[in-house]
């Protein structure tokens, strides 16, 4: 299933995590982005900033978030937050 979250609200939701976790993206376009693409497919993209990494798998609508050992810190379903989203509009 895909999620109705775009890209630059997905960047959004990424630096704002990254702010909880003490890292402070004052830009968007200082996180590194990388898009996955294969068959012509957008399958994933990561954002990486100060030793933080963030991977959102669109097909799942998940963004996973890891620190710079590669430990995974917390997890986001973007479904959930689309259908929390549209409740409350």
């Amino acid at each position: 299933m895909t999620v109705t979250l775009g890209a630059s609200e997905v960047r959004q939701l990424v630096a704002r995590a990254f702010a909880d976790f003490g890292v402070v993206v004052r830009r968007l376009a200082e996180m590194k982005e990388t898009i996955f693409v294969e068959h012509g497919k957008n399958l994933a993209r990561s954002y990486r900033h100060r030793g933080l990494m963030a991977m959102w798998l669109v097909q799942e609508g998940l963004v996973q978030f890891y620190d710079a050992e590669g430990n995974m810190l917390r997890t986001v379903n973007l479904l959930e937050q689309s259908i929390a989203q549209r409740a409350a509009a």
